[in-house]
């Protein structure tokens, strides 16, 4: 199969995720969430990521998440005491249900449609912390060069807290006839491609543009940390899965 480019990979995930949206939008938990903003303490951060943030410190700072989605986690933020809030993402349609979902909320967020690769001048160098959570870095074709796009948003002495699937799951089809049997490469080179609508839950047996995710192993992702002028201060494993149900299959399993 031939390789799109960079550019193109970029494009019609963009595309993807944008016919995606409407398929978030007609879930019961749209409705609740609609409600649930309303509350000035409102997160749905979990457990793990609220206290990695607690011990960043986000009160009173300048915080941007890059791939904010539908901003819910974004407005999660003030309750850790954000002063200021900025959601990034490339796609429009998921930037409408951040907005619709702002609209509910007592917080003021912005929300700015941007590739990360082709951020505005005026966000270099803006925030004190910088958040990344799952389902960012495998639309990435290229690690390195998003990790120098996104260390450059950051004041001086800012910190950037990435909580993202571990890339040792990319080995394992959850839906295949053995899930516990390894089915791909850790070092697997070329994109997995999707051709259905991107949804968290099952499938939506419709054609969509081509979505392609990226594998990156932890090598290049410290790598393309530290040559993007970041130092790693804090990294942890943990046991649990923070990806769709179908990988909570993994948690507590014996070797």
């Amino acid at each position: 199969m031939e390789m799109p480019t960079k550019e193109n990979a970029i494009a019609s995930n963009r595309e993807a995720w944008n016919d995606s949206a409407r398929h978030h939008k007609d879930t019961p938990e749209w409705k609740e969430r609609l409600i649930a903003v309303a509350q000035k303490d409102f997160s749905c951060l979990d457990q793990t990521l609220t206290g990695v943030l607690e011990q960043v410190g986000v009160d009173g700072k300048d915080v941007v998440q890059l791939g904010c989605n539908n901003g819910r986690e974004s407005l999660s933020l003030f309750a850790l005491g954000a002063r200021t809030v900025i959601g990034i993402d490339q796609s429009a349609a998921f930037l409408d249900q951040a907005r619709e979902l702002a609209t509910r909320s007592p917080h003021q967020p912005e929300f700015i449609e941007a590739d990360i690769h082709q951020l505005p001048p005026e966000l270099q160098g803006r925030f004190d912390v910088a958040l990344i959570t799952i389902g960012v870095l495998n639309w990435m074709p290229d690690i390195g060069e998003f990790l120098r796009h996104v260390a450059q948003t950051l004041k001086p002495g800012g910190a950037l807290v990435v909580y993202e699937t571990h890339p040792f799951l990319e080995m394992f089809d959850p839906e295949s006839a053995d899930p516990y049997r390894l089915d791909s490469s850790y070092f697997r080179s070329e994109p997995f491609v999707q051709n259905q609508p991107i949804v968290y839950q099952g499938k939506v047996e419709q054609k969509a543009a081509a979505s392609y995710w990226f594998v990156h192993t932890l090598g290049a992702i410290f790598t393309g940390a530290l040559e993007a002028g970041l130092q790693i201060s804090h990294f942890k494993e943990y046991p649990h899965s923070n990806r769709e149900e179908l990988y909570d299959r993994y948690e507590q399993q014996r070797a």
